[in-house]
């Protein structure tokens, strides 16, 4: 798999509760996926260690962000699309954003989510080559903006961060091995469940006794997109799991009320 702007986190760092709980207020969940193939997950929540700028020394860090600018974007506003120039990146500062490609017949895929505190778009900073991957804010957001040319400037005063670079990269290409490992050995059932954990990361909400809400609106379509699974085949899973009341269903939002459950679907 090549490397994608998002630099996404290792699949199997399941999630065990509502954890950074990150939601945009009052927002609909869009959906902007096609029909998609019957295989494993593709999806992943961006892990603050997995961020690539994000694991930089605290110093280096707010020195290139020291005169980033503000940005904001609308549910639906991409920030950028695949093969646009990557002249900067992102620092989500609220909100929450997809993270899409597209395949020749126009099919999309959501790989990840990413949400405040995280970095988009910082690959195409680091190899001057086009962006890899749509980035898509699914709520209101607002970011923290840095350009190239600020990026470059820092790192000739400071060499040192392409040494802590290196060692970064290094450790995101492991990562991503193990990714890949996941992603091919999951079943459907078992892409589904860690899909509806990974979104208790960022949109989950503790309902008490153990219960997790997904404080967003989700459609069957959602979850296909983010599961990498056909949509009839997430409308069975999800059946299944309310008859053994491992989830609850109101409209289009969802009640995760056994975690160790899902927890077992996935490592199934």
């Amino acid at each position: 798999m090549a490397a994608m702007d998002h630099d996404a986190a290792p699949a199997d760092g399941f999630l065990r509760g509502a954890g950074r709980t990150q939601h945009c207020s009052e927002q609909l969940f869009m959906t902007y996926a096609d029909t998609l193939s019957d295989q494993g997950s593709g999806m992943r929540i961006v892990q603050r260690s997995s961020m690539i700028l994000s694991r930089l020394p605290p110093q280096m860090t707010a020195q290139l962000f020291a005169s980033a600018l503000k940005h904001a974007a609308k549910a639906g506003e991409a920030l950028f699309v695949a093969g646009d120039r990557g002249d900067g990146c992102y620092r989500v500062e609220q909100g929450l954003v997809k993270i899409t490609v597209t395949s020749d017949r126009g099919e999309e895929r959501i790989i990840a989510l990413v949400g405040a505190g995280e970095i988009i778009g910082e690959l195409s900073l680091i190899d001057h080559q086009p962006r890899s991957a749509a980035a898509i804010a699914l709520c209101d957001s607002t970011f923290r903006y840095i350009t190239r040319q600020a990026f470059e400037d820092c790192t000739k005063d400071d060499p040192e961060i392409y040494k802590h670079l290196a060692a970064i990269l290094t450790a995101r290409l492991r990562e991503t091995d193990e990714a890949l490992a996941a992603a091919s050995f999951l079943s459907v059932r078992g892409c589904v469940a860690r899909t509806l954990l990974e979104l208790a990361d960022y949109i989950g909400k503790d309902a008490g006794r153990g219960r997790i809400l997904l404080d967003q609106r989700i459609s069957g379509k959602d979850l296909a997109a983010m599961a990498g699974v056909a949509r009839e085949n997430v409308s069975r899973v999800l059946s299944d799991l309310r008859k053994r009341g491992v989830i609850e269903q109101c409209s289009q939002s969802y009640v995760l009320k056994d975690i160790r459950a899902l927890e077992r679907e996935v490592h199934h």
